[in-house]
């Protein structure tokens, strides 16, 4: 059965990034972003269930958005404003439904960096 998960590391501290909200959105096919699902890390930096599975997972463009300046700040982060990373949005396309998508993310206030992972 195929899924899509993710989980978020802080690499500014070396650490998982419990507490950071992530929306997931289908992208149809003229463009427009339709939300189907907003979570929270948990203290592991992942997300408790697949953010979609079986019947769920279907082919097609998909966004995550990664709400980092709102988790910096809460964690004490000195920030400009605005902050240089506010949302990051990861695109990404889903190609067959059996499989693992592991969609991680590595960001500090300065930068980010993603991979497909299983």
């Amino acid at each position: 059965m195929g899924r899509l998960t993710t989980h978020v590391l802080d690499t500014s501290s070396g650490a998982p990034a419990p507490g950071m909200t992530i929306q997931l959105l289908h992208v149809d096919d003229a463009g427009e972003h339709r939300l189907v699902k907003s979570v929270r890390t948990n203290a592991d930096g992942r997300v408790d269930v697949p953010l979609l599975e079986g019947d769920a997972l279907r082919v097609g463009r998909y966004r995550l958005l990664f709400e980092v300046g709102a988790y910096f700040r809460d964690r004490g982060a000195a920030l400009p404003e605005p902050a240089f990373l506010e949302v990051v949005p990861l695109d990404f396309g889903i190609a067959d439904r059996a499989a693992h998508y592991h969609v991680p993310l590595l960001v500090s206030p300065w930068a980010y960096s993603t991979y497909r992972g299983s």
